[in-house]
């Protein structure tokens, strides 16, 4: 690497750290400032009706200016570069906290109420700078990390401002005053910090303000409707937020209506709820390697109701409760680092600020459609904070399978996801030659009967795979195999059916999509690599779109390879089971079945030279432990 590009990756490093830190103390600050309020008028002496009416309004006030300028905060993030954006949302906020100040020094809620709403106007206009940041200062295969880093970050704040709210609101009066104080520091400490990101162009230079930003919005929303996978991410992103603020003021009167605590051990709830998120994105962004993994999209959504559900029990004491809200959010982090990478990754370069800004426009009408709900539910028809957990519950799991009978490939990557890290552990090498857009031919060798499963786990590209019409027609496997696209093809078929399946995975490339071959035609009985068949030249005939040669290295030997002639009759060697996945570079669409069979062995020689590099430290310690316990 030069030394200039050492630079730049120092440069980028540091900006991403930078917007990391900005981000924690915006959050921090948010809810530190919001809960005040909120325990504020808990702690106010009114009766049970005036408080479950005037709670709410924070939550309006802190939802409605992510309703009036997400689609400005989109704008800012595509005409001028983000980095200057944040800077100036930095302003806006010391400006902020400074009324706050004042607010506090009077003791006046409505007062208070106004610089929410001031508050989180500035947070409206820095949100889609905030994620548009994090494609520009990683690359792809670090987008799901990177989410999982920040989601992580904000949840982190989010514990340490609810705990400081908490314990700010029990201040005297007369010393609230240095609540303000504080909050107007931490803003002034953003700005410094804000200051560090990288310096990026903006997007598009050119872009218009429109002043009809519903227009706007429904623009961007319609043609994301045409990629199923990103509408259903923003939507999921939607129903996430509004869960997460509905379970806001309910946790806080679930423990003291319920429980009996004290601000203080409230603010302890919250917080235990922000600790699970916090770690479940970070796992979330850990599992998912250097890819999108929306598989993990249906397990989170899974893990949300079950734990929604056992919340509703009656009778749970302080601990209980604190380790299962940990436990909601730990699989509400699953849920949501793979929705915000598919909504930061999938959109186009110049559509990517108005689209992220149109999501959290969607997301802000689920926050404020929450406080209108929790209303709805705890003043007119007067439900306890269990009945509303068992609604939630019921309503994300109704939710979680119309998902997935849209998707229904994403509970197909969840299962594969369990297989693939409980029986194999998959090392993935080359995964940079994977276009990100358009389409391809993948072309593998074929060791056994779970390949597709480990192409599959590899990457967050939707493969449709050529299978060989006598086992497509299967019973237990036809279902799956129609789900996953999959095209049936045989020798045995009449010409004009085989030409017809390579017509139809040629068209799949020409439409954007990839294609994956075994162009060996069968699985391999003795190991080794077989002769390529020609079938797929014609596939590429007249198709701009290249070819990536691929090679599975460890498969053979496991219970599903053909090794000692037999399929799953045998004991594994180790679980799980190591397995390499190599990608090559692209080829072009006019390479012939020697030329890509040429590349599909380079990349077994190279993975075999790893092999024996990682295994010469064992034997190594093996033949030290023989020389000193000889027989």
């Amino acid at each position: 690497m030069s030394n200039s590009s050492r630079a730049e990756e120092e440069n980028q490093r540091f900006g991403f750290w930078s917007l990391i830190a900005t981000q924690f103390q915006g959050a921090f600050s948010d809810n530190a400032f919001k809960n005040l309020v909120i325990f504020l008028i808990v702690g106010m002496g009114l009766s049970q009706q005036e408080r479950d009416s005037l709670v709410p309004y924070v939550g309006v006030l802190f939802g409605l200016p992510f309703l009036l300028f997400s689609m400005t905060g989109g704008f800012l993030a595509d005409r001028f570069s983000k980095r200057t954006v944040t800077i100036g949302t930095k302003g806006m906020e010391i400006f902020a906290m400074l009324l706050a100040v004042a607010g506090l020094a009077t003791a006046n809620i409505y007062f208070l109420f106004a610089v929410v709403f001031l508050m989180s106007t500035q947070s409206a206009l820095f949100g889609p700078s905030k994620y548009g940041l994090l494609p520009e200062l990683l690359p792809q295969k670090r987008l799901s990390w990177g989410n999982g880093v920040i989601e992580m970050g904000t949840f982190l704040a989010i514990i340490t401002g609810t705990i400081a709210g908490a314990w700010l609101s029990e201040l005297p009066q007369e010393r609230q005053v240095w609540s303000g104080v504080v909050l107007v520091g931490l803003a002034g400490a953003g700005l410094f910090m804000s200051r560090g990101i990288s310096r990026v162009p903006a997007a598009d230079p050119a872009r218009k303000f429109r002043v009809n930003f519903l227009g706007d919005v429904w623009s961007h929303l319609k043609e994301s409707r045409a990629d199923r996978v990103l509408f259903l991410a923003i939507i999921g992103n939607a129903y996430f937020w509004f869960v997460a603020a509905l379970l806001q003021p309910l946790i806080v009167i679930y423990a003291s209506d319920l429980l009996g605590a004290s601000n203080r051990e409230s603010g302890l709830l919250l917080a235990a709820t922000a600790l699970g998120v916090g770690l479940g994105s970070a796992a979330a962004g850990y599992l998912s390697g250097d890819k999108v993994e929306y598989g993990l999209i249906p397990l989170g959504a899974l893990g949300m109701t079950a734990f929604g559900a056992v919340l509703a029990l009656p009778g749970l004491s302080f601990g209980t409760v604190a380790a299962l809200l940990a436990l909601l959010g730990f699989f509400s982090g699953f849920f949501v680092v793979p929705v915000n990478a598919l909504i930061q990754h999938r959109p186009a370069e110049s559509k990517k600020g108005g689209v992220i800004a149109s999501a959290s426009f969607l997301s802000w009408i689920g926050i404020v459609l929450s406080s209108g709900f929790y209303y709805l539910l705890t003043v007119p028809l007067g439900l306890q904070p269990t009945s509303i957990f068992l609604m939630t519950a019921a309503l994300t799991l109704a939710g979680t399978a119309w998902a997935v009978t849209l998707l229904p490939r994403s509970l197909l990557r969840l299962l594969l996801w369990f297989l693939t890290h409980t029986i194999y552990r998959i090392r993935v090498e080359g995964r940079d030659n994977i276009p990100e857009k358009g389409g391809a031919l993948f072309v593998c060798n074929h060791l056994s009967f779970v390949d597709v499963a480990l192409l599959m786990a590899s990457t967050d590209r939707s493969i449709r795979f050529l299978m060989y019409k006598d086992y497509y027609e299967l019973p237990f496997i036809k279902p799956i195999a129609r789900l996953m696209g999959t095209i049936p093809i045989s020798s045995t078929q009449r010409p004009r059916d085989m030409l017809r399946s390579l017509k139809a995975a040629s068209e799949v490339i020409r439409n954007d999509g990839v294609i994956c071959i075994f162009a060996e035609g069968q699985i391999t009985r003795i190991g080794q690599l077989l002769p390529f068949r020609r079938g797929f030249e014609r596939i590429m005939k007249d198709v701009d779109a290249p070819i990536i040669p691929i090679n599975l290295e460890g498969v053979w030997g496991s219970i599903f390879s053909f090794e000692k002639g037999k399929v799953l009759w045998k004991l594994p060697r180790r679980v799980p089971y190591p397995v390499m996945v190599s990608y090559g570079k692209p080829m072009p669409s006019a390479s012939n079945a020697s030329e890509v069979r040429q590349a599909v062995q380079e990349l077994q020689s190279a993975a075999f030279v790893h092999h024996r590099r990682r295994m010469q430290p064992i034997h190594r310690s093996f033949i030290r432990t023989a020389r000193r316990h000889p027989f």
